[in-house]
């Protein structure tokens, strides 16, 4: 009868300007999707070039390059017999769109650019990319000679249409467009388009998964149909984590699921449905079928080609299914280890080596890796061959085959543990307790003698010789004491990074893990150069209210006792002396704040877009009964003015996973000065106005 549609959308882990290797997984995307019957294979924004090319989309040569792996994919015999569509950047009348190139048979289709480019926090596709404004609108787009030579087409439309196969209509809308509150998949699903197609770059952050999978079930439970949904997964070359969940829905369920977090380089979902439950869904809603009568039509490019059989009488079509949804303790556990993966393997390194305090943060990252060696044992055992390969690279042994994660983190990842006269005997021993557990490579060793030379060589050229405040030295002398041993140990990080492995007599150098959480970042809690300079740090956008339930979790699900003291030490530098054998200085203490304080001022200046006075006008209503109108005052001042004079820290932070927006990121996500007035003084004058009246 042909009702029932096979369609086939994706999630892969492509890499920018990586073409040859974007090549493959498209086209074992497409093997797999034909292999299992589908008629229809979606696939993510921009999948040729990779989506984050940045000022790449610049060079022409992104544009050429992408056009070759068009026509190596126009010749392919995979992508015969099936409508494959696939993301690139094109230019049409001297202007860059990001598009969807839509082709059956070595003919393309139709040319599809993006409508509503995503512009917001991570996002800067308008520096790159121009929306298509012309609704509805189609033109002739002059293919290049190197796909004329393939289609034999001269001219394919360009523009907003959509497409009319045999026994349905289909039309695309490119991620941001989901999010946009006059989303293209309305007016088309009240034209009769019954498939709506969304190719996406959508990165992972904490507890965002569930808005994603809301907004497509939405778009077809008030205007029935069917929507298609594929995505980018894995990191692509910086600092996001592209986390999949390519789905498909039909009138306002979940019948396909991928998942958010693996190493599968390529995955394939693939749904039979049924249109006739469209049809009869849609026609039953009157304000849909009042609106639809007064729509204004979309261009259609007919094409001669069915995604349904005429026999399909007897075809099972896929029924509602419940989503799952990971916990925050899960995602933090699942998608900065599949990050750390993705960056070891391309990064072609060795492993990775972490100063490991015995504090919440490094522990937190320590059992990151230790996740990720979990991760790849579990891929290993699955057949995934890939891993395998990259696995056998990355130790240099073509016959190994990891199985006990302890054994491989062994191999892969370096502890070590930098003790002063400022530490304690409970820190170090929390630390080898942990690598014991996890089966990390342990290192002890001991600074002082580094500290007393650098400090010898300032006392020999000045005369002078700083001391702790403890011993009646200035907050001047005693800052910069602590800032030396922590600078020692960025150094002596590196160093052990280079060489490590060269001791032990394997080859290769290990990556430099960072471990400050956001809040620290944001609040300037770091010496600028020690170690929270590292090469990567997979919790920088983590806070440590999240950390701290990780850390639980690890214990329940990874049975790492050794972290339930940890948990239950309060956190500290450890950089200034100690007091009858035991730390007297904490972190909370230090910074004049708390570490839950210090998340709801992050969320408050980021995403509430605060400056002082409105913080202060949030906080005397939020903390009433626990802080008079004064002492939030006094507080919201005090963040102000340690977050300012220590803004510059954040040019120099070490890329880290994202997965707050609340996060200081300087690079791309959270544009600000870094030289303020510290005084804040017009600012800090309303705030005392408004104190003074109540």
């Amino acid at each position: 009868m042909g009702r029932a549609v096979t369609v086939a959308t994706c999630a892969l882990n492509q890499w920018a300007l990586d073409f040859q290797g974007n090549l493959e997984r498209i086209v074992r995307s497409i093997d797999i999707a034909k292999s299992r019957g589908a008629r229809y294979r979606l696939g993510p924004e921009l999948e040729i070039c990779g989506y984050g090319c940045s000022d790449h989309y610049y060079e022409s040569d992104t544009l050429l390059h992408s056009f070759q792996v068009l026509a190596k994919l126009l010749e392919s015999p995979a992508t015969q017999d099936i409508i494959c569509d696939v993301g690139m950047p094109v230019l049409h009348r001297n202007v860059r769109y990001n598009c969807r190139v839509i082709f059956l048979n070595k003919k393309i289709l139709l040319i599809r650019p993006k409508i509503s480019l995503a512009n917001a926090g991570n996002y800067r596709e308008l520096r790159w990319f121009t929306p298509w404004n012309k609704a509805r609108h189609v033109e002739e787009y002059f293919l290049p000679r190197i796909i004329q030579e393939v289609t034999g087409q001269e001219t394919v439309p360009f523009g907003d249409a959509v497409l009319a196969t045999k026994d349905t209509c289909l039309g695309a809308e490119i991620c941001e467009e989901l999010w946009a509150p006059n989303s293209p998949h309305i007016e088309m699903g009240l034209d009769g388009v019954e498939i709506i197609t969304n190719s996406s770059g959508s990165h992972h952050v904490l507890r965002k998964a569930h808005t994603r999978v809301d907004l497509v079930n939405s778009a077809t439970a008030k205007n029935g149909g069917i929507y298609i949904l594929a995505n980018q997964k894995g990191c692509d070359g910086d600092r996001l984590y592209y986390d999949g969940c390519a789905m498909i829905s039909m009138n306002g369920e979940t019948v396909a699921q991928g998942s958010q977090f693996s190493l599968d380089d390529v995955e394939v979902l693939v749904a039979t449905l049924d249109l006739e439950d469209v049809r009869s869904y849609r026609a039953e809603i009157s304000s849909r079928n009042l609106a639809a009568s007064k729509v204004k039509p979309y261009p259609r490019v007919k094409v001669n080609f069915a995604l349904s059989c005429s026999d399909d009488v007897a075809v099972p079509t896929c029924m509602p299914v419940q989503w799952r949804h990971h916990s925050p303790e899960e995602e933090i556990s699942l998608g900065p280890a599949c990050w750390l993966w993705d960056y070891l393997r391309r990064s072609r390194q060795a492993g990775f080596l972490l100063p490991l305090s015995g504090g919440i943060d490094s522990s937190a990252t320590a059992c990151i890796v230790y996740s990720m060696c979990h991760q790849v044992c579990l891929a290993v055992k699955n057949g995934n061959a890939d891993v395998l390969a990259d696995v056998r690279k990355i130790v240099n042994d073509e016959t190994y085959v990891p199985e006990d994660p302890r054994e491989f983190c062994k191999r892969i990842f370096t502890t070590c543990y930098m003790a002063s006269e400022n530490s304690s005997r409970d820190t170090c021993n929390r630390a080898k307790l942990l690598a014991e557990q996890i089966g990390s490579y342990h290192i002890n060793l001991n600074i002082d003698a580094a500290v007393k030379a650098i400090v010898g060589i300032f006392s020999m050229v000045t005369g002078r010789t700083p001391c702790f405040s403890v011993y009646g030295g200035s907050s001047r002398e005693n800052l910069a004491l602590q800032n030396v041993q922590a600078r020692i140990r960025m150094v002596l990080a590196y160093l052990f990074a280079q060489l490590t492995l060269w001791v032990r007599g394997m080859p290769g150098g290990l990556l430099v893990l960072g471990s400050a959480n956001v809040d620290e970042s944001l609040r300037g809690y770091l010496t600028k150069y020690d170690c929270s300079s590292a090469d990567i740090n997979p919790i920088g956008g983590i806070s440590k209210t999240d950390l701290k339930n990780f850390i639980q979790y690890c214990i329940e699900n990874f049975q790492l006792t050794a972290l339930r003291s940890i948990m239950s030490a309060p956190p500290t530098a450890e950089l200034e002396p100690l007091v009858d054998g035991h730390v007297a200085q904490t972190d909370e203490a230090d910074m004049g704040m708390t570490y839950a304080e210090l998340s709801i001022y992050g969320k408050l200046r980021k995403i509430a877009k605060a400056g002082p006075y409105s913080m202060f006008c949030k906080l005397i209503n939020m903390w009433k009964e626990i802080c008079t109108p004064r002492e939030v005052a006094s507080k919201v001042k005090h963040f102000f003015r340690m977050y300012s004079m220590n803004r510059h820290k954040m040019t120099t932070l070490t890329p880290s996973y994202h997965a707050e927006n609340y996060s200081p990121d300087d690079n791309r996500f959270d544009l600000r000065p870094f030289l303020y007035n510290t005084s804040w003084s017009w600012q800090f004058r309303c705030i005392d106005k408004e104190v003074s009246a109540l």
